[in-house]
């Protein structure tokens, strides 16, 4: 193969019906993308990354600068994680793994988790506000196409979710869907929405039980739809 496909993504982006998966593994989209173009996979991608966490992949991490001249199209597939409900602050949030003693540690996790759960259906403070997740995404998709200007990219809707975990709140969706889809119109990215392939495969109950990703069958079917994206983009560029 020939060539990079870059993605940047949340967790979504590597794990399967039963957990996390290996970057390398062929059954999750991005892959799946790679396989269908002849390119290489360069994914990078965490739990609970938004789009601040890939502007700050993109401006601060070597290994996407030595993937970035080889790159022949782009993925951006966050803002999931920007829509959710965020009732403790994130910064204050992060600061939780680095509690010691270890139960101390775990009493702050679960303290936390009622906290989620309890105030999601609010909807606010969200992750991200909905306009600086176009400036996140606008930077980002700048600085890749400073560098790459040839390269389609296409940009990934917000999914939803069914978790306990929130309370099955995701007051904060519409309007970080509505930003992401303005942003893209207005930059003549396009735009991959996801959310009825979410709800499809949730109700056929074929997702991870956690309520949050997604299957196998689910993967199939982003990876096709980021393809006709790209292929979109492609088009655009030519």
């Amino acid at each position: 193969m020939t060539g990079t496909l870059l993605v940047l993504s949340d967790s979504l982006g590597f794990y399967g019906p039963e957990g996390a998966l290996p970057a390398t593994d062929p059954r999750i989209w991005p892959n799946l993308v790679a396989e269908e173009l002849g390119l290489r996979c360069e994914l990078f991608a965490r739990v609970g990354w938004t789009t601040r966490d890939g502007w700050w992949c993109v401006s601060q991490d070597p290994r996407v600068w030595a993937a970035v001249p080889d790159v022949r199209a782009a993925v951006l597939a966050l803002g999931g994680m920007d829509s959710l409900p965020s009732p403790v602050p994130t910064a204050l949030r992060e600061q939780i793994r680095y509690l010691r003693p270890a139960a101390l540690r775990a009493r702050a996790r679960d303290g936390y988790a009622v906290i989620q759960r309890v105030f999601s259906p609010v909807g606010w403070p969200m992750a991200l506000p909905p306009k600086v997740t176009a400036e996140y995404l606008g930077k980002t998709y700048d600085a890749i196409a400073a560098l790459r200007p040839e390269a389609p990219v296409a940009v990934m809707g917000p999914a939803v979710h069914r978790t306990r975990a929130y309370a099955y709140a995701q007051p904060g969706w519409a309007a970080t869907d509505a930003a992401m889809r303005e942003w893209a119109d207005g930059a003549g990215v396009p735009f991959v929405p996801v959310r009825d392939l979410c709800e499809w495969s949730f109700d056929l109950g074929i997702n991870n039980i956690d309520g949050i990703h997604w299957s196998f069958e689910m993967h199939e079917q982003v990876a096709r739809r980021v393809l006709r994206g790209l292929h979109a983009a492609e088009g655009s560029t030519s």
